[in-house]
């Protein structure tokens, strides 16, 4: 396996884990780690599939993490120059529980997971004036009951989208997994109860422009993780959260719900129903 070991410039130095880093601002995820391995490791690597999406808290600071397979297409082995990892090396599978790792990462290689040691907390700078930009991590579902219904939400006005029908979905809640954020999400959006049954697909949307509830533009990127999820005992859809983003939420055919104005993972998720990479019910 080939990881990387945090320098002393990082948050945890001498720490290993997987190869990746932060995403930036309007870039995909599946870009990202393409570029964070040429800069840690010096290989050109290609996304071969997603492996899983799984949050954590360290220190009271909340991550959302991608994980993909790749695969290595060039480039020769060597240390980032001067960054935040200080060596990068494969690892045999025998020398994994002997390594200081990310707790994601031991899970990952299915390890004994240890504590690291968290740095002192820093808190961060007051926020003054207006947020104009922002990024956020959401987890959606493509849901469907055993008749094959679908279930999607009209976005209520004063929101990006207003108008258009949707995925039940929104945010990560801070310490939230995605997957129990998306069921949460359900709840709150439709009144239904679900289960995730799989992963489907990881895509974004920057829109330098987004206008919401705050009255002025933002420049907004969305992260987004899209999950299979079965209703097995489906009701009348009804909202229960006050104020926010859905005002409606609606069982539709596969027929009726193609022809409705769709947002773009909306319209993505129902396209895997129409081409057989997934089956409803």
């Amino acid at each position: 396996m080939l990881l990387t070991r945090a320098s002393a410039s990082a948050d945890l130095p001498g720490v290993w884990q997987v190869p990746g880093g932060g995403v930036d601002h309007g870039e995909h995820p599946a870009e990202a780690v393409v570029r964070e391995f040429a800069e840690e490791t010096g290989l050109t690597v290609v996304v071969t599939g997603l492996r899983t999406v799984v949050s954590d808290v360290l220190w009271t600071k909340h991550t959302d993490r991608v994980i993909y397979d790749v695969a290595v297409r060039n480039g020769a082995l060597r240390d980032e120059p001067d960054g935040t990892t200080d060596l990068a090396a494969w690892i045999a599978p025998e020398e994994l529980p002997d390594l200081p790792m990310m707790p994601f990462t031991a899970e990952l290689f299915d390890v004994p997971v240890e504590p690291v040691t968290a740095p002192p907390l820093v808190a961060p700078p007051p926020v003054t004036g207006p947020i104009t930009r922002g990024q956020r991590f959401a987890a959606y579902g493509l849901v469907t009951d055993p008749d094959g219904h679908v279930l999607l939400t009209l976005i209520a006005e004063g929101y990006p989208g207003a108008g258009k029908w949707h995925l039940p979905g929104g945010g990560t809640d801070h310490g939230e997994q995605p997957a129990t954020a998306l069921l949460r999400e359900l709840a709150e959006e439709s009144d239904q109860v679900g289960r995730v049954t799989e992963l489907l697909d990881v895509t974004h949307r920057h829109n330098p422009r987004a206008l919401g509830p705050e009255g002025y533009v933002i420049d907004w990127h969305a992260v987004r993780a899209t999950y299979r999820v079965r209703v097995d005992a489906p009701t009348e859809p009804a909202v229960t959260e006050a104020g926010g983003s859905t005002a409606q939420a609606r069982w539709f055919s596969l027929a009726e719900a193609v022809d409705l104005p769709l947002t773009d993972v909306a319209a993505a998720a129902l396209s895997r129903l129409m081409t057989g990479l997934d089956t409803p019910g």
